[in-house]
């Protein structure tokens, strides 16, 4: 018999479809070949439901929880009068808290493990006991927030400031809480390690990974763009800000130089559920506007490139190791580029400006595009490899366990 373990995720890890699924799904495999899992989730997609029984057949058990974004919003104003982060009350449930009290007992579950911090609330429960629990935060939420409040105006650069200060205070706590908290990247937990003085030694990593077999490129694929054109792409979910922003961005401050002196080329706004101000951008000449895309694979393999002019960012950006894998020139900024140790003008290139974009981009000939995707995709298989990154997360649900009664 397997041991049991909880799992905990803020979102169902499936499909696989945006960075923090895709983590949690690769996690989620790789924990079920050693461990019966059982799985406790929120749902804030309604077309993930249909989901549901995929993941549940992974599973020794799951629970799902309803998550309505305006109900959660309304919730979250309670952090105001406790102090707390606002993203703390946001995902608070009773149905689930009860569920994972009962499952632990019912089973007799003594390891545990999170993703994202704000999960590590349903553990606070003193009457919930186990030996040995891990957190992985993925990425410091906290730094997210304060870089959204540089870049709106008063009131909502108040209460990011404020979401950012306390969402760090609660990031703190969890990782003294927890026996072992890890990020997304070296840089990411090294970077946390400064913001805290107490259990550094708590903290470590395991990187992302690529299916670098499925993202490949087969030339199988449908194209699905027009002749004569010569897409640039960007990839991710579209209700996302920081994504909404450097879509922004690149339409107001790049595109229209390279369209002028290029009309063949246009842009790819490729992800899931945009945002009406994404949306809009479609009217725009030379812009496209997908929506989700049942594949994403064809629209980067028959690209012309693929950009990611990210202002706003922290961990990885999984957009930049799927375009990378499948071999095309990436333009990335360097914030996107964080965690990624990609050299410049070798494996990607890396643009900040919209000039640099520019010039990149209009500059960018056939043979460099095909020498840097070559080597994009050989720095991927070398370092974003899933079955390598992962058992780090094993060693230290048994091992912490171990340390402490030896």
């Amino acid at each position: 018999m397997k041991p049991a373990l909880l799992l905990l995720c803020h979102r169902i890890p499936y499909p696989p479809n945006k960075g923090d699924k895709i983590r949690a799904y690769h996690l989620l495999k790789f924990l079920v070949e050693h461990y019966d899992v059982h799985l406790g989730s929120f749902i804030d997609d309604p077309l993930d439901w249909k989901y549901v029984s995929d993941v549940d057949a992974m599973c020794k058990s799951s629970h799902f929880i309803k998550l309505d974004p305006l109900q959660a919003k309304i919730k979250c104003l309670k952090g105001f009068f406790t102090g707390e982060a606002l993203s703390v009350p946001y995902y608070n449930s009773k149905p689930l808290q009860q569920w994972i009290n009962s499952t632990v007992k019912t089973h007799g579950i003594k390891k545990a493990m999170v993703v994202s911090s704000v999960m590590a609330q349903f553990l606070a429960d003193p009457g919930i006991k186990l030996d040995n629990k891990i957190i992985d935060l993925v990425d410091i939420d906290s730094d997210k927030w304060k870089q959204y409040s540089t870049m709106k105006t008063w009131p909502m650069s108040w209460v990011y400031q404020r979401e950012a200060r306390t969402l760090l205070e609660y990031e703190r706590d969890a990782v003294n809480d927890f026996d072992t908290s890890f990020f997304v990247s070296s840089a990411e937990a090294e970077m946390f390690k400064k913001k805290i003085v107490h259990s550094q030694n708590k903290v470590g990593f395991y990187n992302n990974g690529v299916d670098s077999e499925y993202f490949s490129v087969s030339g199988d694929l449908p194209n699905p763009y027009s002749i004569n054109t010569r897409p640039v792409v960007f990839t991710g979910a579209m209700d996302y800000w920081p994504n909404i922003d450097a879509v922004k961005w690149f339409v107001a401050e790049v595109f229209p130089a390279l369209y002028h002196h290029n009309p063949a080329l246009v842009f790819y706004i490729v992800g899931s559920n945009p945002s009406d101000e994404v949306r809009q951008l479609a009217q725009i000449d030379g812009v496209v506007v997908t929506g989700r895309v049942e594949d994403i694979r064809p629209y980067i393999e028959y690209s012309y490139l693929c950009v990611a002019p990210m202002r706003v960012a922290r961990g990885i950006q999984n957009k930049v190791l799927e375009a990378m894998a499948m071999e095309k020139a990436v333009i990335v900024s360097t914030m996107g580029l964080e965690g990624i140790s990609a050299k410049n003008e070798v494996e990607v290139l890396v643009a900040d400006t919209a000039d640099e974009y520019i010039q990149a981009i209009n500059e960018i000939t056939e043979s460099r595009a095909v020498s840097l995707g070559r080597a994009a995709r050989v720095r991927v298989k070398t370092d974003f490899n899933w079955s390598e990154s992962l058992p780090v997360v094993m060693e230290h649900l048994e091992n912490n366990l171990q340390q402490r009664l030896s």
